[in-house]
Parts: C-alpha cells; sequence; structure tokens
C-alpha cells in the first residue's frame, strides 16, 4: 500500500516538474516534447473517465477515489490504526476489483488495441467504394424499415471482428440491396444474426454479438439494440439496428445509441463517419508534418 501511495505522490510531482520546465525561452523541440508530455497524461485520463462513465466501473472508480483520498487524510494525520486497517483492506479489495471488473479490463485493452495499434496499419476505405456502399445500404435499411423486418448490420472499421464472424457465415459478397434483404427476411436461416461488412463488402452473417451489461437503456430496447450497444463499447465498429416491432432505424457507435433515424439522416452520417474521416485524416496528417518539419528545420538553421 506504501508503495501505491507513493507512487501518485511521485506522479503527482513529475507533472508539477514538467509544468515548471515550460518556458517560453526554451527551445520548439524541448517545448513540444513537454506539451506533447501533458497532452498525452490528459488524453489518457479524458479516455478512461469516457470508457467508465456509462459502465459498472464508473462507480467503482469513484469509490477508488474516495477510498483514497480518506488514505491519504488519515496518513497525514498520523492515524496509525485507520491506516492499517484501510490499507490491508485496499489490498485485497484490489485484487477483488481485478477479478470481478475482468471484462471491462479486456474491453479497455481491445479499444486500444484497436483503435491506437491497429489504425495506423489498416488500409483506408476507397471514398467511391465506401461512397457507393453507403447508398446502397441505406436504401436497403429503408425498405427493411418500411416492412417492419429486424435488422443488424456491423460496418467494421479499425478494430477486427473475427472473434464474432467465426461466429456466423462467411459470404464475402458484394453490398446489394437485394441481398441484404434477403438475409434478413424472418424465414431466412441467418436472419437472427448480424451482419458484418468489412472492406465495403458483406463479409459474414448470423453473426452472434455481446450484450451490454447497461442497466440504464430503456425497455423499449430489444435483443439487436443491446448486441449493437454490447459490440460498439468493445469496439470501434458502426450498428445500424432495425426494429421488427416499430421499423425504427437506430445508430450506435461508442456505445451510444441514436434512435428514429430517416434514411436520409442515416446516409449523411455514414458519409461523414467514414467518408468524412479518410479525407481529413490524409490532409491533417500532411500539415502536421509539414508543419513540424518546417519548424525543426527553421529552428536548426537560427542555432
Amino acid at each position: 500500500m506504501d508503495s501505491i501511495l507513493s507512487w501518485l505522490r511521485e506522479f503527482g510531482k513529475n507533472i508539477l516538474r514538467t509544468l515548471s520546465l515550460l518556458t517560453f525561452q526554451d527551445s520548439f523541440v524541448d517545448s513540444l516534447v513537454n506539451i506533447i508530455d501533458i497532452l498525452f497524461v490528459a488524453v489518457l485520463f479524458y479516455y478512461i473517465f469516457k470508457f467508465i462513465r456509462r459502465r459498472r466501473a464508473g462507480k467503482l472508480a469513484i469509490g477508488v477515489a474516495v477510498f483514497l483520498l480518506i488514505l491519504l487524510v488519515t496518513q497525514a494525520l498520523d492515524m496509525h490504526a485507520s491506516q492499517f486497517l484501510l490499507a490491508n483492506v485496499f489490498q485485497i479489495g484490489l485484487v477483488t476489483v481485478i477479478v470481478v471488473f475482468q471484462p471491462e479490463l479486456r474491453s479497455a485493452l481491445e479499444v486500444i488495441g484497436g483503435e491506437t495499434v491497429m489504425a495506423p496499419f489498416k488500409r483506408s476505405r476507397d471514398v467511391s467504394e465506401t461512397t457507393a456502399m453507403i447508398d446502397v445500404l441505406a436504401d436497403a435499411v429503408s425498405d427493411l424499415s418500411e416492412s417492419k423486418t429486424g435488422a443488424l448490420i456491423v460496418i467494421e472499421r479499425t478494430t477486427l471482428l473475427g472473434d464474432h464472424i467465426i461466429t456466423g457465415t462467411v459470404i464475402n459478397a458484394d453490398v446489394e440491396k437485394e441481398l441484404i434483404k434477403n438475409i434478413f427476411f424472418n424465414k431466412a436461416p441467418m436472419h437472427d444474426g448480424a451482419m458484418i461488412i468489412r472492406g465495403n463488402r458483406i463479409h459474414a452473417a448470423g453473426c452472434l454479438l455481446p450484450l451490454t451489461t447497461r442497466t440504464d437503456l430503456i425497455k423499449d430496447l430489444g435483443m439487436r439494440h443491446r448486441a449493437a450497444i454490447g459490440l460498439s463499447e468493445n469496439s470501434d465498429a458502426i450498428v445500424i439496428v432495425v426494429s421488427e416491432e416499430t421499423g425504427t432505424i437506430s445508430y450506435v457507435e461508442g456505445g451510444e445509441i441514436s434512435r428514429n433515424y430517416t434514411p436520409t439522416m442515416l446516409k449523411a452520417q455514414l458519409r461523414s463517419v467514414l467518408v468524412g474521416d479518410e479525407d481529413e485524416k490524409k490532409h491533417s496528417i500532411r500539415r502536421t508534418v509539414k508543419n513540424v518539419t518546417g519548424r525543426i528545420k527553421s529552428e536548426k538553421k537560427n542555432r
């Protein structure tokens, strides 16, 4: 327990030390490194907060923070008996937390691996192919909504969904409206599972997805919606759901569900996320590399 408290104190000192090093007299490279250091810590805490906010781990994190605060107070006031009791409880509780919240920890690692490690190596989507795929998909979803045919459609992004694909049937076909409607026809053998689109093609259908463990969802959401939220919590995939009861179109991303989409709204949203990201990503990387390289060269000339 003392090692944890020592780590917290050392972490605080390092943050203050980094802030104190930020002066206008530093070179551009040194200042850039310090700024990146602070931004990295800030982004890390932001994503931790964002990840646990809508999960059971959220309340747990608040409880742990309060517990640590009380422990720090007992140490500062030299309350030896209370400190000894709380320290031993914390050590036992830490192991219990790791065991109980193993699914959340695994989900966090999967999200980090998909978004930060695989992203640079993921092949960019062809803009024209993606636009055509979106148009066909939106038209198919529109027909499914009108006929109140339930559907669960997943668009894979940087997080690979191989574990879920093997639970279904690999199709590897072009995205065609009639094919999508046939897959989700209520007497078809794969209509209850999810269809996964990979690389602008229908890769598999009849796939099983993990259900969310959230308890704050409205009762109107059925198993398809809960499966869509569950997958989006553990990956960066986009999931489209068509309700079998009402024909309502829902858009799910990052564990958040938006309902009552029209086909036009869905098409615009998919284009913004899937097509807009590719163009903006390329231009942003080029601008960043060019600006940083120019500043470094300029600084070297002035030395």
